[in-house]
């Protein structure tokens, strides 16, 4: 399974951005699929989980309420939509597709492909 991210940019903050996440390859939409981030100098973080059948989501509660995850089952493509976005929201942002459950409850543990992340700068 390849992922490939794309979307990020520089925007105000307050501003949005559409992340996508195209999957490619065998059974890639049998996948849980997630977004997680990692800001300059921090550990990579949780952002958001769909499940493979996109009848589940999981939201890091830092993002609850401003950013969407979505799937489209017929493009094989993930969707992070970022809105009132914050200066603390600069970060590269990973797609990650997981077999398991441990990505719906935010954990990496099981991620079994990861995509090759996309920058996104919310400048004040």
């Amino acid at each position: 399974v390849q992922l490939q991210a794309s979307g990020g940019g520089v925007v105000q903050a307050g501003g949005s951005l559409r992340l996508s996440c195209a999957a490619s390859g065998r059974s890639s939409g049998t996948y849980n699929m997630g977004w997680f981030r990692q800001a300059p100098g921090k550990e990579r973080a949780f952002v958001a989980a769909v499940s493979w059948n996109a009848y589940s989501t999981y939201y890091a509660d830092s993002v609850k309420g401003r950013f969407t995850i979505s799937r489209d089952k017929a493009k094989n493509t993930v969707y992070l939509e970022t809105n009132k976005l914050k200066p603390e929201d600069t970060a590269v942002y990973y797609c990650a597709a997981d077999r398991s459950a441990t990505l719906m409850s935010g954990y990496d543990t099981g991620v079994d492909y990861w995509g090759q992340g996309t920058l996104v700068t919310v400048s004040s």
